[in-house]
């Protein structure tokens, strides 16, 4: 048996859809396809809460493309477009 069947997959929070939860595990802003700087759309996910050991839920998304999201962090609810949304790693 393998070691990751006890873990949940890895994925960026831009592709879970309504109703998931989980964990931050880590930011990976490069390649996010942001039109941020990698470093200033880190920066800016970290402000908003967005921190390694975070819960995290998507309660809403737009009608539109699923775009933006409305995400629980912890205990404050924020709005994110998915392409900002797939710099932040969850499982």
């Amino acid at each position: 048996m393998s070691e990751n069947c006890d873990q949940p997959p890895h994925l960026p929070l831009g592709l879970a859809k309504r109703g998931f939860a989980g964990t931050i595990q880590h930011l990976a802003a490069s390649g996010a396809g942001s039109s941020l700087p990698d470093t200033e759309l880190e920066s800016r996910l970290i402000e908003l809460g967005f921190v390694e050991g975070a819960r995290v839920e998507i309660l809403h998304e737009g009608i539109v493309g699923r775009d933006p999201i409305a995400v629980r962090v912890d205990n404050i609810t924020v709005a994110v477009r998915r392409r900002e949304a797939m710099a932040i790693i969850v499982a």
